[in-house]
């Protein structure tokens, strides 16, 4: 006798009429029902956002022109996913902050996540260091390299800190075109700082990753002082 192969079971047409009877006894729609996801909710409260910022930063404040210019740009981009939800940022420009060590990028970085709650604006977010981001992605057992890449890709609001910082590769240079491709093609906000001049940047991560930056940031340039020796945390 040859071996029976089970086929996939899948959800009949009785067990929905069913399911769409118990719902309307209970008075629920079916239609606002939501699909099951992993996407993370986005934060909306600012004392629920301070909570997951990194201690240094859960007070942060952006007063830089040109970052206050960019949550409101993000701000107006944003959308409601349904009638009646709150407002959440999508897609919407990139800035890109140069300085040197202590010049305050971060604190802005952190800062403008905080102002973007503020102004009623929902955010899922993620930060990361570029050092971190390529430790984290070396091929090694047990961990899916690809599926992280995708996950930090994806997130509409992005930190990208110390962009330069770490040694550069040929590894560490098509991690970051890929990276920055997929933000520049779905338009995903990207906050990145550099210690690098951007004079430097071409040299240092590649054509590829250069000409997309210039084309999906507005650029500052961070005056040369450090915050740090004045008790202002970078």
């Amino acid at each position: 006798m040859g071996t029976r192969t089970r086929e996939p079971q899948t959800l009949g047409e009785g067990a929905l009429d069913r399911m769409a009877r118990i719902l309307a006894a209970r008075s629920i729609d079916p239609t606002t029902v939501a699909a099951p996801t992993d996407e993370p909710e986005p934060f909306s409260r600012l004392d629920a956002l301070s909570a997951g910022l990194p201690p240094r930063y859960q007070d942060a404040v952006a007063d830089h022109p040109q970052v206050l210019a960019w949550t409101r740009d993000v701000a107006e981009a944003a959308v409601a996913p349904s009638r009646g939800a709150r407002r959440q940022a999508t897609t919407g420009p990139s800035l890109l902050m140069a300085g040197v060590v202590g010049a305050g990028k971060t604190h802005q970085a952190y800062g403008a996540l905080r102002r973007l709650v503020q102004s009623g604006v929902g955010v899922r977010w993620r930060a990361t260091t570029a050092a971190d981001l390529y430790a984290g992605l070396r091929p090694r057992a047990g961990v899916d390299s690809e599926r992280e890449l995708a996950a930090v890709s994806r997130c509409p609001v992005l930190i990208l800190d110390d962009l330069g910082a770490a040694k550069a590769t040929e590894w560490t240079e098509e991690v970051t075109y890929r990276l920055v491709n997929r933000r520049y093609n779905h338009m995903l906000p990207t906050l990145i700082t550099t210690n690098l001049r951007i004079s430097d940047l071409r040299a240092y991560l590649g054509d590829r990753v250069a000409s997309r930056l210039a084309q999906m940031t507005t650029r500052v340039e961070f005056e040369p002082v450090d915050r740090r020796r004045h008790r202002t945390a970078d």
